[in-house]
């Protein structure tokens, strides 16, 4: 038998990151001194996404939202959502 073990990986280029930073800094209305986490995770638990992105905004306290998707994948629509549910 032959198995192959590894780690699925998602290459996501600082620009992407850049860019979704910048969106939430805008819809969320963040002063730019304030910083902000992305995470990119990938879930094996069932009725999990297999990957979401968590976003932390180091506040204090810290707030937290999640997108049920990639940072590559993540549209302006996607983080303007969260002003609704903050």
């Amino acid at each position: 038998m032959n198995f192959s073990f590894g780690r699925a990986t998602t290459e996501v280029n600082r620009q992407q990151i850049k860019q979704v930073k910048e969106w939430i800094y805008q819809c969320l209305n963040i002063d730019e001194e304030i910083s902000i986490s992305l995470s990119q995770l990938q879930c094996t638990e069932p009725d999990c996404p297999p990957i979401e992105t968590v976003i932390s905004i180091m506040k204090n306290p810290v707030q937290q939202y999640k997108i049920h998707k990639k940072i590559a994948d993540i549209e302006y629509s996607d983080i303007s959502i969260l002003v609704g549910n903050s």
